[in-house]
Formats: C-alpha cells, structure tokens, sequence
C-alpha cells in the first residue's frame, strides 16, 4: 500500500459542496491499494503512520506520533499514488487494486483506524473531491508497504 502523508494544521474534504471529513491538526493521509495489497499490508501501514514521529517536541525537532500530540486523521483514498509515468506522458494506473479491491482495502483501513484513534475523518471513495489543506512545516512523507511475498 502507499500513503502520501501531510502534518497539517487543519484539513478538509469537499464533494458535491459538502464537507465529508474535516480535521485540525494532525495527519492527511492519501491511501492507495496496488494490486497483491491485503490487510496485512492495511494494517502495516497504519501501525506506521500512527507511530510516525514528524510532530515537534518542545526543542523543536520531529519527536512526537499523531498519537502524542492527540491530532486528527483525514484518509482520502487516491488511486493516482500507483501511477506510472515511465511510459509516456500520460499515467498508467495498471498498479492500483481493482476497484472493488480498492474500496475495500480503504474500508477496511478507515475501520482499523477508528478503532485504533481517537478522531478519524474520511473523504468518499471514488468521489471527486478537493482537498483543502494547510500543510505545516511543510511536512510531506511518502510510505509504501510492500506486499510480503
């Protein structure tokens, strides 16, 4: 699986003109499923990015979890993570999950995530959606959970 994670101060997702997730400060998490993902890897992934250390302490370096600092998650799923761009100029997404595999996979993620924290807001699988964010730092981390083999 694949994650494009933002520290934000505050984000939101907006479909149809409506507000579907909206958090302060925490994770925005865009989450992509590449085909051969399973739960193991859903739940590798997350098991990361909660414990993922990019909020400051009080010296001001990178120390603190989402978890320490009591921040929201907002998951979008983003099947354009899995793109390919070696080919040409415009983007294959033959390394995405199917999409029933997709939304399940993202379901399943949002479901341990709420589980697992507090605050958990979502965007709407397969929506067009636009993604306001204030990104603090700016903080940008790719991950990606191979599947084991």
């Amino acid at each position: 699986m694949l994650a494009v994670v933002q520290r934000v101060s505050e984000a939101r997702v907006v479909v149809d003109g409506r507000v579907t997730g909206e958090i302060g400060c925490g994770l925005l998490i865009l989450v992509c499923a590449e085909r051969g993902d399973r739960r193991a890897e859903a739940d590798k992934l997350l098991g990361k990015l909660l414990k993922l250390r990019i909020f400051s302490d009080e010296a001001g370096k990178m120390n603190r979890s989402v978890q320490d600092v009591a921040g929201g998650l907002l998951i979008v799923s983003q099947f354009t993570l899995a793109a390919d761009t070696t080919g040409g100029n415009r983007p294959s997404f033959t390394n995405a999950a199917a999409p029933d595999e997709g939304r399940a996979l993202y379901e399943y993620f949002v479901a341990e995530a709420r589980k697992a924290h507090p605050q958990v807001e979502t965007g709407e699988f397969a929506a067009m959606m636009q993604v306001h964010l204030v990104n603090d730092g700016p903080v940008t981390i790719p991950v990606r959970i191979a599947p084991a083999t």
